[in-house]
């Protein structure tokens, strides 16, 4: 599955090379001398393409061209899209590294701090394309380089991206109500806010992991691996105070994580594993898969049962 693109384009490297400028201008697709001087053989999509590049290369203004056109959906400002690319320094042509070699990355072209020729470049491409994209410096690595993959802070930069695949990002949960199991707490979405989850009076709280799907979404079912990108509210079952809230964070109301991973409590790993993207789930917590016996904070108790309404906005 594809892994998400945030430091450079391989598992060490490139995760994170492409999102660390967020800056620069951004410019049409067009033609110039420096596009032609770059050579792309090769137009398999399970194969990395031989790129030749008549060096140092000289880079005005980032553009781009199509070399070989796919035949799926044009690529939205602020989709998610998944690709294999390769960065080649138009200084010396020297391939710094690419995707090909072992799988391929996810990028959220709505992410301000990604490549400025990427958000430039990749809107309006068909999935199944394979593109070349000359970049100034600025619209790359900006002014400082990245001295890990041997680019100099003045050194333009070749890019040859193939769009594997493209999804839109989700506001909220989409799909079919499902009629939750009685006992369980009810949920109230309020727009702009935090959800309100009321708990039965008098009820017990569960000694296991309720999963309670609200709603079924309609697209793939979230993969231990993937990228999950949700909105949520949590609230305490013993009185149904809400203790957090991505809306209480209009700035970004939602929250990322790797599912599977450990880096959240165990109740959401296991409990949003196999569920389709677009759906809202509830999730009742009891201690043993939260927070344990040292609790959280000083709202959480190590005794406390928790309950969240998690919608599922995308996974990649």
């Amino acid at each position: 599955m594809p892994r998400r693109l945030t430091t450079a384009l391989s598992a060490s490297v490139l995760a994170g090379a492409l999102v660390l400028s967020g800056c620069g201008e951004e410019t049409a697709s067009t033609g110039s001398a420096a596009l032609s001087a770059v050579q792309v053989q090769g137009t398999d999509p399970k194969k990395a393409p031989t790129v030749t590049v008549d060096s140092p290369l000289k880079v005005t203004r980032t553009e781009s061209k199509v070399v070989s056109e796919g035949d799926g959906a044009a690529v939205a400002k602020d989709d998610l899209v998944s690709i294999h690319a390769m960065i080649v320094n138009g200084r010396d042509g020297k391939v710094l590294d690419n995707t090909w070699e072992s799988e391929a990355v996810s990028l959220d072209l709505g992410d301000q701090r990604l490549f400025a020729s990427f958000r430039s470049q990749l809107p309006g491409k068909k999935v199944g394309s394979r593109v070349l994209i000359t970049s100034t410096p600025k619209d790359a690595f900006g002014d400082q380089g990245n001295e890990q993959l041997g680019i100099k802070k003045d050194d333009p930069v070749v890019f040859v991206v193939e769009l594997v695949s493209a999804s839109k990002i989700l506001d909220q949960a989409e799909g079919t109500a499902v009629p939750p199991k009685s006992g369980l707490p009810t949920v109230t979405m309020n727009e702009g806010k935090p959800a309100t989850i009321t708990v039965p009076e008098g009820a017990k709280a569960p000694t296991k992991t309720v999963v309670q799907p609200l709603i079924e979404g309609k697209g793939a079912a979230v993969e231990a691996g993937q990228t999950v990108r949700v909105a949520y509210t949590g609230a305490l079952w013993r009185n149904g105070e809400v203790f957090d809230s991505s809306a209480s964070r209009p700035e970004q109301p939602f929250f990322e994580f790797p599912l599977g991973q450990g880096q959240v409590i165990k109740g959401w790993d296991n409990g949003l594993k196999g569920q389709e993207v677009g759906s809202r789930v509830l999730l009742v917590i009891p201690p043993a898969d939260g927070y344990g016996a040292a609790g959280s904070g000083e709202k959480i108790k190590g005794t406390d049962t928790l309950v969240f309404v998690v919608d599922i906005l995308a996974a990649y």
